[in-house]
């Protein structure tokens, strides 16, 4: 029979979480420096967790980690964690440690379960909407432009145009991906923007790009240069509606990476929200890999 008992001291199973969360980071291509402020990063909240230990007959099989939280306004669950040892595994402490953390997070008043993968969990979440995915590629050497595509820095008048562009898309991509009203969406999407170029088109760091084809505009980028030591990520590679299935996205993708070369930065990031299958399979085919998944589930009593 699977049990739970909630720790006192995590120390133990902190080691063990940073040690797989490292070696999944640097799986997925990120180099040394950018690996050690993204596991920072997570290390920063782990004061919040409630960390419960699994045991079967009195043996421990693993660890559960779950967190509530206040995001925009409404009780948040999270799987911050959920491990069983391989010599364990396959046995159902997996289902029974997701079910208990759905009900503690439920006990709590959390409305949605969000829980976020960084090496496959079999189909454990496989009931889980996928939110969104961070994605990366080493970019080691200048890639050769592809059909014909050319990109230049964006003018000051292009500029207020593409911002009003952007936040709209923003917007689509959080409502598509069900992780927001299209009210929180927008709210959402004029803070980050005001914090992410608060001086705009001359915001320190940033590149903003004109794509175009044979002297034609068909589409823009921006990219935030060492968004983690060695690494640029890309907000927005965007290839104008009437201008995609013409393999445009690719030579997108590629001016992003001589872009991020040109700014002394070795890896390209981004995220694609859930529901765009087509920018997953683009980015898989180009080898970028996943370096973490988003999902999330509504818990009993969420009006949905």
């Amino acid at each position: 029979m699977t049990e739970f008992s909630v720790l006192g001291d995590n120390t133990e199973w902190q080691k063990d979480f940073v040690r797989r969360l490292r070696a999944s980071y640097t799986a997925a291509g990120l180099g040394a420096a950018a690996v050690e402020q993204m596991v920072e990063d997570v290390r920063a909240g782990i004061g919040d967790w409630t960390i419960a230990e699994i045991t079967d007959a009195g043996t421990r099989v693993g660890y559960v980690a779950v967190v509530v939280a206040d995001d925009n306004g409404a009780l948040v669950g999270r799987i911050a964690d959920l491990r069983v040892d391989a010599l364990h595994a396959g046995r159902g402490h997996e289902q029974d440690a997701r079910e208990w953390a759905e009900g503690w997070c439920t006990e709590r008043g959390a409305r949605r379960l969000n829980v976020r993968l960084t090496d496959p969990v079999g189909q454990l979440f496989d009931g889980y909407q996928v939110r969104g995915q961070l994605r990366a590629r080493s970019v080691s050497s200048p890639p050769k432009p592809l059909d014909d595509v050319t990109a230049r820095p964006m003018t000051a008048a292009e500029y207020p145009e593409w911002l009003a562009s952007e936040k709209v898309a923003y917007v689509g991509d959080i409502v598509r991906a069900g992780a927001l009203s299209p009210e929180e969406a927008v709210r959402k999407s004029d803070r980050d923007f005001a914090k992410l170029i608060p001086e705009g088109l001359e915001t320190p760091d940033n590149t903003f790009l004109v794509l175009e084809a044979a002297g034609e505009q068909i589409g823009t980028g921006w990219l935030k240069h060492r968004y983690l030591p060695g690494v640029t990520y890309g907000y927005s590679l965007n290839i104008q509606e009437q201008h995609r299935g013409k393999g445009y996205g690719r030579a997108a993708m590629v001016a992003g990476e001589q872009a991020t070369l040109a700014a002394g930065d070795s890896a390209l990031m981004f995220t694609v929200w859930g529901g765009n299958e087509v920018a997953m399979n683009l980015y898989t085919s180009a080898g970028y890999r996943v370096v973490e998944e988003s999902r999330s589930i509504d818990l009993p009593g969420s009006a949905g």
